[in-house]
Protein backbone atom coordinates (compact mmCIF):
# COMPACT_ATOMS: atom_id res chain seq x y z
CA UNK A 1 0.00 0.00 0.00
CA UNK A 2 1.63 3.61 -1.02
CA UNK A 3 0.37 6.62 1.64
CA UNK A 4 1.26 9.63 1.02
CA UNK A 5 1.85 11.68 4.49
CA UNK A 6 0.95 15.46 4.07
CA UNK A 7 3.12 17.62 6.45
CA UNK A 8 6.39 16.66 8.73
CA UNK A 9 5.63 18.29 11.58
CA UNK A 10 5.52 15.74 14.68
CA UNK A 11 2.48 14.30 13.23
CA UNK A 12 3.50 13.63 10.04
CA UNK A 13 6.76 12.23 11.22
CA UNK A 14 5.42 10.06 13.59
CA UNK A 15 2.15 8.78 11.43
CA UNK A 16 5.28 7.96 8.88
CA UNK A 17 6.59 5.43 11.02
CA UNK A 18 3.82 3.93 12.39
CA UNK A 19 2.69 3.66 8.53
CA UNK A 20 6.42 2.37 7.51
CA UNK A 21 6.54 0.09 10.35
CA UNK A 22 3.46 -1.59 9.09
CA UNK A 23 4.78 -2.19 5.52
CA UNK A 24 3.64 0.68 3.77
CA UNK A 25 5.96 2.77 1.39
CA UNK A 26 6.17 5.90 2.60
CA UNK A 27 6.08 9.19 0.92
CA UNK A 28 6.12 12.21 2.95
CA UNK A 29 5.01 15.92 1.75
CA UNK A 30 6.47 19.05 2.87
CA UNK A 31 5.55 22.66 1.81
CA UNK A 32 8.88 23.78 3.48
CA UNK A 33 12.29 22.97 2.02
CA UNK A 34 13.48 21.57 5.01
CA UNK A 35 12.60 20.12 8.44
CA UNK A 36 11.43 22.44 10.86
CA UNK A 37 9.98 25.50 11.09
CA UNK A 38 6.51 24.55 12.02
CA UNK A 39 4.88 24.50 15.82
CA UNK A 40 6.80 20.97 16.48
CA UNK A 41 10.14 23.29 15.82
CA UNK A 42 9.09 25.98 18.51
CA UNK A 43 7.85 23.33 21.19
CA UNK A 44 8.89 22.47 24.50
CA UNK A 45 9.33 18.77 24.11
CA UNK A 46 7.84 17.79 27.59
CA UNK A 47 6.33 14.34 28.19
CA UNK A 48 5.03 15.27 31.11
CA UNK A 49 0.98 13.67 30.95
CA UNK A 50 0.12 13.75 34.35
CA UNK A 51 1.60 18.06 34.64
CA UNK A 52 -0.48 18.18 31.92
CA UNK A 53 -3.59 17.19 33.72
CA UNK A 54 -3.59 20.19 35.68
CA UNK A 55 -5.62 22.10 32.88
CA UNK A 56 -6.67 19.21 30.27
CA UNK A 57 -8.87 16.67 30.11
CA UNK A 58 -8.35 12.96 31.27
CA UNK A 59 -8.16 12.16 27.91
CA UNK A 60 -4.57 13.70 27.20
CA UNK A 61 -3.03 11.60 30.34
CA UNK A 62 -4.64 8.25 28.71
CA UNK A 63 -3.05 8.67 25.44
CA UNK A 64 0.27 10.72 26.95
CA UNK A 65 1.08 7.78 29.14
CA UNK A 66 3.34 5.76 26.85
CA UNK A 67 5.14 8.65 24.81
CA UNK A 68 8.44 8.51 26.07
CA UNK A 69 8.81 4.84 25.37
CA UNK A 70 7.71 5.11 22.10
CA UNK A 71 9.97 8.45 21.50
CA UNK A 72 12.62 5.88 23.19
CA UNK A 73 12.00 3.13 20.87
CA UNK A 74 11.62 5.11 17.72
CA UNK A 75 14.56 7.60 18.64
CA UNK A 76 16.87 5.54 21.03
CA UNK A 77 18.74 7.85 23.17
CA UNK A 78 16.75 10.88 22.31
CA UNK A 79 14.56 10.51 26.18
CA UNK A 80 15.65 11.81 29.05
CA UNK A 81 13.61 10.37 31.85
CA UNK A 82 14.35 12.51 35.09
CA UNK A 83 10.69 13.74 35.65
CA UNK A 84 9.34 17.23 36.15
CA UNK A 85 10.29 19.30 39.56
CA UNK A 86 7.07 22.02 40.05
CA UNK A 87 8.27 24.79 42.44
CA UNK A 88 6.51 27.94 43.51
CA UNK A 89 7.50 30.78 46.16
CA UNK A 90 6.25 30.92 49.82
CA UNK A 91 3.80 33.59 48.43
CA UNK A 92 2.09 31.13 45.82
CA UNK A 93 1.53 28.43 47.94
CA UNK A 94 -2.01 28.65 46.88
CA UNK A 95 -0.63 27.87 43.48
CA UNK A 96 1.11 24.53 44.55
CA UNK A 97 -1.86 23.08 46.05
CA UNK A 98 -4.40 24.33 43.33
CA UNK A 99 -1.56 21.98 40.94
CA UNK A 100 -1.17 19.39 43.22
CA UNK A 101 -5.34 18.66 43.28
CA UNK A 102 -5.72 18.71 39.58
CA UNK A 103 -3.03 15.97 39.48
CA UNK A 104 -1.47 13.12 40.10
CA UNK A 105 1.49 10.59 39.96
CA UNK A 106 3.54 13.21 42.17
CA UNK A 107 5.10 13.75 45.42
CA UNK A 108 5.77 16.75 47.21
CA UNK A 109 9.22 17.59 47.91
CA UNK A 110 10.65 19.86 50.86
CA UNK A 111 13.47 22.63 50.49
CA UNK A 112 16.09 19.95 51.08
CA UNK A 113 14.92 17.34 48.35
CA UNK A 114 14.27 20.34 46.34
CA UNK A 115 18.18 20.59 46.53
CA UNK A 116 19.26 17.35 46.03
CA UNK A 117 16.85 17.27 43.07
CA UNK A 118 18.58 20.57 41.64
CA UNK A 119 21.90 22.22 43.28
CA UNK A 120 21.27 25.39 41.82
CA UNK A 121 17.70 26.02 43.10
CA UNK A 122 18.79 25.06 46.80
CA UNK A 123 17.52 27.33 49.56
CA UNK A 124 15.35 28.93 46.90
CA UNK A 125 12.07 27.41 46.93
CA UNK A 126 10.08 25.47 50.40
CA UNK A 127 8.04 23.08 48.49
CA UNK A 128 7.64 21.84 45.36
CA UNK A 129 5.96 18.61 43.34
CA UNK A 130 8.22 16.20 41.69
CA UNK A 131 6.69 13.63 39.07
CA UNK A 132 9.30 10.83 38.55
CA UNK A 133 7.56 9.18 35.63
CA UNK A 134 7.80 12.22 33.33
CA UNK A 135 10.32 12.95 30.74
CA UNK A 136 11.35 15.60 28.26
CA UNK A 137 13.48 15.45 24.42
CA UNK A 138 15.35 18.38 22.37
CA UNK A 139 12.43 18.94 19.38
CA UNK A 140 15.30 19.29 17.07
CA UNK A 141 17.16 16.30 17.71
CA UNK A 142 14.18 14.36 18.30
CA UNK A 143 12.58 15.42 14.42
CA UNK A 144 16.03 15.24 12.64
CA UNK A 145 16.80 11.80 14.84
CA UNK A 146 13.18 10.16 13.32
CA UNK A 147 13.99 11.64 9.96
CA UNK A 148 16.82 10.40 9.69
CA UNK A 149 15.14 6.42 11.07
CA UNK A 150 12.43 7.11 8.46
CA UNK A 151 14.70 7.81 5.46
CA UNK A 152 16.71 4.14 6.52
CA UNK A 153 13.41 2.44 6.56
CA UNK A 154 12.96 3.84 3.02
CA UNK A 155 9.97 6.62 3.29
CA UNK A 156 10.64 9.31 1.05
CA UNK A 157 10.82 12.63 1.71
CA UNK A 158 9.91 15.32 -0.76
CA UNK A 159 10.73 18.83 0.73
CA UNK A 160 9.02 21.83 -1.41
CA UNK A 161 6.19 20.22 -2.52
CA UNK A 162 2.75 20.83 -2.94
CA UNK A 163 0.91 18.85 -0.16
CA UNK A 164 -2.63 18.69 -1.55
CA UNK A 165 -2.72 16.86 -4.41
CA UNK A 166 -2.03 12.42 -3.87
CA UNK A 167 -2.88 11.28 -7.09
CA UNK A 168 -0.87 7.88 -7.42
CA UNK A 169 -1.11 6.59 -3.94
CA UNK A 170 -3.96 4.31 -2.28
CA UNK A 171 -3.97 6.57 0.82
CA UNK A 172 -3.48 10.25 2.54
CA UNK A 173 -2.53 11.30 6.05
CA UNK A 174 -3.43 14.67 6.49
CA UNK A 175 -1.06 16.04 9.12
CA UNK A 176 -0.90 20.08 8.11
CA UNK A 177 -2.12 21.54 11.04
CA UNK A 178 -3.35 24.82 10.39
CA UNK A 179 -2.95 24.85 6.88
CA UNK A 180 -5.44 21.99 6.85
CA UNK A 181 -8.78 23.15 5.30
CA UNK A 182 -10.85 22.56 8.44
CA UNK A 183 -13.09 25.78 9.80
CA UNK A 184 -13.20 24.09 13.13
CA UNK A 185 -9.78 24.82 14.29
CA UNK A 186 -8.32 27.32 15.99
CA UNK A 187 -4.69 28.69 16.14
CA UNK A 188 -3.01 29.16 19.57
CA UNK A 189 0.13 30.90 19.39
CA UNK A 190 3.04 29.96 21.46
CA UNK A 191 6.19 31.87 22.06
CA UNK A 192 9.26 30.99 23.10
CA UNK A 193 12.80 31.76 23.77
CA UNK A 194 16.35 29.61 24.03
CA UNK A 195 18.70 31.26 26.32
CA UNK A 196 22.43 30.04 27.40
CA UNK A 197 24.51 30.66 30.64
CA UNK A 198 26.80 28.42 32.37
CA UNK A 199 25.91 29.90 35.70
CA UNK A 200 22.67 27.37 36.11
CA UNK A 201 22.25 23.54 35.59
CA UNK A 202 18.95 21.71 35.35
CA UNK A 203 19.00 18.21 35.18
CA UNK A 204 15.07 17.93 33.70
CA UNK A 205 11.90 20.54 33.65
CA UNK A 206 11.08 22.74 36.17
CA UNK A 207 7.72 25.09 36.48
CA UNK A 208 7.10 27.77 38.04
CA UNK A 209 4.03 28.59 39.55
CA UNK A 210 2.77 32.11 39.97
CA UNK A 211 -0.50 33.77 39.39
CA UNK A 212 0.21 36.07 36.69
CA UNK A 213 2.59 34.02 34.31
CA UNK A 214 3.31 30.30 34.84
CA UNK A 215 6.71 29.54 33.00
CA UNK A 216 8.37 25.91 32.16
CA UNK A 217 12.51 25.96 31.80
CA UNK A 218 13.31 23.02 29.70
CA UNK A 219 17.02 22.10 29.83
CA UNK A 220 19.06 21.37 26.67
CA UNK A 221 22.62 21.18 25.56
CA UNK A 222 25.60 23.44 25.49
CA UNK A 223 24.18 25.33 28.63
CA UNK A 224 21.21 26.32 26.92
CA UNK A 225 17.18 26.51 28.17
CA UNK A 226 13.92 26.87 26.73
CA UNK A 227 11.49 28.74 28.10
CA UNK A 228 8.11 29.14 27.44
CA UNK A 229 4.46 28.68 29.02
CA UNK A 230 2.19 31.49 26.80
CA UNK A 231 -0.75 30.15 24.98
CA UNK A 232 -2.40 33.04 22.83
CA UNK A 233 -5.60 32.93 21.12
CA UNK A 234 -4.13 33.91 17.86
CA UNK A 235 -3.12 32.84 14.51
CA UNK A 236 -0.45 35.59 14.32
CA UNK A 237 2.88 34.19 13.17
CA UNK A 238 5.00 37.60 13.97
CA UNK A 239 8.40 37.76 16.11
CA UNK A 240 8.18 37.02 19.91
CA UNK A 241 6.19 40.45 21.14
CA UNK A 242 8.14 43.13 23.60
CA UNK A 243 5.31 41.99 26.80
CA UNK A 244 5.80 38.15 26.40
CA UNK A 245 9.35 38.42 26.08
CA UNK A 246 9.46 40.65 29.36
CA UNK A 247 7.05 37.98 30.89
CA UNK A 248 9.25 34.94 30.18
CA UNK A 249 12.08 36.87 31.29
CA UNK A 250 11.01 38.23 34.21
CA UNK A 251 9.53 34.65 35.12
CA UNK A 252 12.80 33.04 34.27
CA UNK A 253 14.73 35.94 36.23
CA UNK A 254 11.98 34.83 39.34
CA UNK A 255 13.12 31.42 39.04
CA UNK A 256 17.02 31.76 39.51
CA UNK A 257 18.66 35.38 39.12
CA UNK A 258 21.32 34.37 36.88
CA UNK A 259 18.92 33.96 34.34
CA UNK A 260 19.18 38.15 34.36
CA UNK A 261 22.56 37.45 32.59
CA UNK A 262 21.81 34.73 30.24
CA UNK A 263 22.56 35.17 25.95
CA UNK A 264 19.17 35.18 24.32
CA UNK A 265 20.53 33.36 21.84
CA UNK A 266 16.95 31.78 19.44
CA UNK A 267 13.69 33.27 19.88
CA UNK A 268 10.66 31.44 18.21
CA UNK A 269 6.85 31.49 17.06
CA UNK A 270 4.53 28.19 16.58
CA UNK A 271 0.74 28.51 16.30
CA UNK A 272 -0.48 25.30 17.67
CA UNK A 273 -3.55 24.14 15.71
CA UNK A 274 -6.72 23.39 18.60
CA UNK A 275 -10.29 22.15 18.10
CA UNK A 276 -12.88 23.79 20.19
CA UNK A 277 -12.07 21.25 23.74
CA UNK A 278 -8.50 21.20 23.04
CA UNK A 279 -8.78 18.06 22.31
CA UNK A 280 -7.02 15.86 19.28
CA UNK A 281 -9.09 14.03 16.69
CA UNK A 282 -8.41 11.14 14.06
CA UNK A 283 -10.92 11.09 11.63
CA UNK A 284 -11.57 9.34 8.20
CA UNK A 285 -12.32 11.18 5.36
CA UNK A 286 -13.00 9.07 2.09
CA UNK A 287 -9.63 7.15 1.43
CA UNK A 288 -8.10 10.07 3.57
CA UNK A 289 -7.01 10.24 7.32
CA UNK A 290 -6.66 13.49 8.68
CA UNK A 291 -4.69 13.67 12.33
CA UNK A 292 -5.12 17.42 13.60
CA UNK A 293 -5.94 19.12 17.41
CA UNK A 294 -2.62 18.16 19.29
CA UNK A 295 -2.91 21.50 20.71
CA UNK A 296 0.08 22.07 23.12
CA UNK A 297 0.82 18.06 23.64
CA UNK A 298 2.21 17.55 19.81
CA UNK A 299 4.96 15.06 21.31
CA UNK A 300 2.85 14.09 24.10
CA UNK A 301 -0.03 13.14 21.95
CA UNK A 302 1.32 12.41 18.21
CA UNK A 303 2.46 8.82 18.78
CA UNK A 304 -0.89 7.56 19.93
CA UNK A 305 -2.39 9.66 17.26
CA UNK A 306 -0.47 8.11 14.92
CA UNK A 307 -1.25 4.94 16.31
CA UNK A 308 -4.70 5.00 15.88
CA UNK A 309 -4.22 6.82 12.22
CA UNK A 310 -2.59 3.71 10.69
CA UNK A 311 -4.95 1.33 12.01
CA UNK A 312 -7.84 4.13 10.30
CA UNK A 313 -5.60 3.47 6.75
CA UNK A 314 -5.09 -0.76 7.41
CA UNK A 315 -8.63 -1.43 8.56
CA UNK A 316 -10.80 -0.46 6.02
CA UNK A 317 -13.91 -2.73 6.94
CA UNK A 318 -14.15 -0.94 10.07
CA UNK A 319 -13.47 2.90 9.45
CA UNK A 320 -16.22 4.56 11.50
CA UNK A 321 -15.57 2.65 14.69
CA UNK A 322 -11.46 3.88 14.56
CA UNK A 323 -12.78 7.61 13.29
CA UNK A 324 -14.71 7.67 16.66
CA UNK A 325 -12.39 6.10 19.19
CA UNK A 326 -11.04 9.55 20.27
CA UNK A 327 -15.27 10.89 20.30
CA UNK A 328 -15.58 7.59 22.37
CA UNK A 329 -12.56 8.86 25.06
CA UNK A 330 -13.81 12.26 25.03
CA UNK A 331 -17.40 11.53 26.15
CA UNK A 332 -15.95 9.56 28.64
CA UNK A 333 -13.44 11.90 30.22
Amino acid sequence: MRVLVQGAGVAGLTAAFELATRGAAVTVAETRHALGGNASWFAGGMLAPWCERESAEQLVLDLGRDAADWWEAATPGQVTRAGTLVVAAPRDAGELERFASRTSGHRRVDEDEIALLEPDLAGRFRRGLFFPDEAHLDPHQAMAALHDKLTAMGVEFRFGADTRHGSGFDRQIDCTGMAAFDDRLRGVRGEMLILRTPDISLSRPVRLLQPRFPLYAVPRTDHRFMIGATMIESQSVGPVTARSMMELLGAAYALHPAFGEAEIVETGVGIRPAFPDNLPRVEARGNAVAINGLYRHGFLLAPAMARQGAELVFRQDKPMELANETDRQRRSA
